[in-house]
């Protein structure tokens, strides 16, 4: 058994692997500050082209087309203004994600890396939104347009419009992978809902009580496109004016009597 004391530290040689931990760091952590001050300096600039050239190309009057620019109308930013600060944070994270790529694989990396995949996602999400509401907007004019003032034709648009908007939820949400495994089924289970009452309704004629729910419907629709396509021609109708009536008229009665009260 050796004595204690023949026992003894080697601090020359901790000492050296302490300064050798410092000069592997010091390096990598100014390259790190550096690429930090460069995606600093860059981001602003970049995103204030991005925010002119979506201005420029007519992106801002899509989403006042779409109605997005009015439910944002309370908020601090505009479409643009939102998806040029995606942009912005977007740039930030790529720096920091070739900031952290200098020290090696680590956890921060990994997680930046994630984020940094789904962003373009995101913008595409975006995107895909403000163009089906401003379809779905679209076809609600036109449709509320062609039917005029029959009574179905406002809650026929209003469907038609509802529809393309979910379908344009759905559509972004698969494409930033939210909730893809609901909206998956749930996308699903109505195009087979709507492909079983196409093939049951318009192939069998569905049962008897519809059938003839649906001859009441198309009468009236028939009623109330002949009514809107003969209001036009015939103009609005006129009420006859009243005489007075005939008689005797006293000293404070006539045309010219004017009440002092």
């Amino acid at each position: 058994m050796p004595h204690p004391l023949a026992l003894s530290v080697d601090f020359g040689q901790g000492f050296t692997d302490a300064w050798t931990a410092v000069a592997t760091f010091v390096p990598k952590f100014i390259a790190f500050l550096v690429i930090l001050l460069i995606g600093r300096l860059l981001a602003k600039p970049t995103a204030r082209v991005v925010d002119r050239l979506l201005r420029r190309v007519g992106f801002e009057r899509l989403a006042e087309r779409s109605g997005v620019a009015h439910a944002l109308r309370g908020s601090q930013y505009d479409a643009t203004g939102i998806l040029v600060r995606i942009l912005y944070y977007g740039i930030l994270l790529v720096t920091l994600q070739l900031g952290f790529g200098v020290f090696g694989p680590n956890p921060v990396s990994g997680m930046i890396n994630s984020v940094v995949a789904w962003l373009p996602k995101a913008l595409v999400a975006c995107v895909i939104v403000v163009v089906a509401m401003a379809l779905a907007r679209a076809v609600r004019d036109i449709v509320r347009g062609a039917l005029g003032e029959s009574s179905y034709g406002r809650g026929l648009s209003t469907v038609a419009w509802a529809c393309i908007v979910a379908l344009g939820v759905i559509a972004a949400l698969g494409q930033a992978e939210i909730a893809t495994s609901v909206t998956g089924p749930v996308l699903t289970a109505a195009l087979a809902t709507i492909a079983g009452i196409l093939i049951v309704g318009v192939g069998g004629g569905l049962i008897q009580p519809m059938r003839r729910r649906w001859e009441r419907w198309l009468s009236i629709a028939e009623q109330e496109a002949a009514r809107v396509r003969e209001e036009p021609e015939s103009g609005p109708p006129t009420t006859p004016r009243r005489k007075p009536p005939a008689g005797p008229t006293g000293p404070g009665e006539g045309p010219d009597f004017i009440d002092p009260m």
